[in-house]
C-alpha cells in the first residue's frame, strides 16, 4: 500500500464481544457512562465559571481539566457505543488516525495539566504568603497554554509519523477504539521511527512530569507533616488526595499502556477503558465529592437558579 494512497485502507475494530445480547447491556453501560461523564464534567465547567469564590487558579486549571475530560470521553464512547450497535465494525484510515491523533493530543494535555495543577497545590501549601503573586494570572494562562501546545505539538509529530506507515492488511484492530500500539501491530513497514517517537513522548511528558508530580507532592507531605494543626494537615491533605487519586487513575493505566508493547491481551483493553472512559467520569466525582468548597459553590449556584426561577 502506497502512501498516497492511505486513505484507501479500511481498518475493523473488533470491539469488546461479538455476542448481540452482551453487545446490548455494553451499549446501555457505556450510554450512562457517557451520559454522567458529559453531565459531571459540564456541571463542573458550571460551577467553577458561575461562582465567583471559585474563580481561583486551582479551580481555573480544574476547568479546563474538566472540558478536556468530557472532550476526551467524546472522542472515544461516541464510537463505541455506534460499534456495540453496527454488524459491520470498520472504520476508514481517516477516521482511525484522526481518533489516534486526538487521543495522543488528549492524554499528552491532560499530563500537562495534572502537572500544573501539582505545582499549583505545591505554591499555595509550601509557599503561602507569596501564592497570589507566584499564580498570578499571566502565570496560569500561560502554563494552560503551553500544555495545550504540547498536546498539540505531540499530536501532530506521532499522526504524521503514523501516516507514513504501510498497512496491507488484515486490518484488525483488536481494541474497542483506534489506539497507536493496537493499530502499530498491523503495519506493514518498519514502525521503528514511529515506536521511537511514542517511547521518547512518553518518556518526557509521562516519566517527565510524573518526577515533576512526585516531587511537588513529596514536598507538600513535608510541609503537612511539620504543621502543628491537626486541622491545617486535614485540610492540606484532603485537597491534595483528590489530585493524588487522578492522577493514580490516570497514569496507572495510561503510561503502562503506551510503554509497553502492544498485543492484543484483554488487559490492554481493560488499562484503555480505564484512562479513556473511567478515568473522564471519575474525576469530576471525585473532585466535587471530597471537595466541600465544591459542594458549597454548587448548592449556592441551585440556590440561586430556584430563586430566579421562583
Amino acid at each position: 500500500m502506497e502512501v498516497g494512497n492511505i486513505t484507501t485502507v479500511t481498518f475493523v475494530l473488533l470491539g469488546l464481544s461479538n455476542n448481540p445480547q452482551i453487545q446490548a447491556l455494553l451499549f446501555v453501560l457505556f450510554l450512562g457512562i457517557y451520559l454522567l461523564t458529559i453531565l459531571g464534567n459540564l456541571a463542573m465547567l458550571l460551577v467553577t465559571r458561575a461562582d465567583s469564590h471559585l474563580h481561583t487558579p486551582m479551580y481555573f486549571f480544574l476547568s479546563h481539566l474538566s472540558f478536556l475530560d468530557a472532550f476526551y470521553s467524546s472522542i472515544i464512547v461516541p464510537k463505541l457505543l455506534e460499534n456495540l450497535l453496527s454488524k459491520w465494525k470498520t472504520v476508514s484510515s481517516v477516521e482511525c488516525f484522526t481518533q489516534i491523533s486526538l487521543v495522543i493530543f488528549s492524554g499528552a494535555t491532560e499530563t500537562c495539566l495534572l502537572s500544573v495543577m501539582a505545582y499549583d497545590r505545591f505554591q499555595a501549601v509550601c509557599h503561602p504568603l507569596l501564592y497570589v503573586v507566584a499564580m498570578n494570572k499571566k502565570l496560569c494562562t500561560g502554563l494552560v497554554v503551553a500544555s495545550w501546545a504540547i498536546g498539540v505539538g505531540t499530536s501532530l509529530v506521532n499522526s504524521i509519523l503514523l501516516a507514513q506507515q504501510h498497512f496491507c492488511g488484515p486490518n484488525l484492530v483488536r481494541s474497542f477504539a483506534c489506539e497507536l500500539p493496537p493499530v502499530l501491530l498491523l503495519t506493514c513497514s518498519d514502525p521503528y521511527v514511529i515506536v521511537a517517537s511514542n517511547l521518547t513522548t512518553m518518556a518526557v511528558l509521562g516519566l517527565g512530569t510524573f518526577v515533576l508530580l512526585l516531587g511537588s507532592y513529596t514536598r507538600i507531605i513535608i510541609t503537612a507533616l511539620g504543621i502543628n494543626s491537626a486541622t491545617g494537615r486535614r485540610k492540606i491533605f484532603s485537597t491534595c488526595s483528590s489530585h493524588l487519586l487522578v492522577i493514580t487513575n490516570f497514569y496507572g493505566s495510561g503510561v503502562i499502556r503506551y510503554m509497553t508493547p502492544a498485543s492484543g491481551s484483554a488487559l490492554e483493553q481493560v488499562l484503555s477503558m480505564q484512562y479513556s472512559v473511567v478515568t473522564p467520569l471519575l474525576n469530576p466525582l471525585i473532585y466535587s465529592l471530597k471537595n466541600q468548597e465544591v459542594k458549597t459553590a454548587l448548592r449556592r449556584v441551585l440556590a440561586r437558579k430556584l430563586r430566579l426561577t421562583l
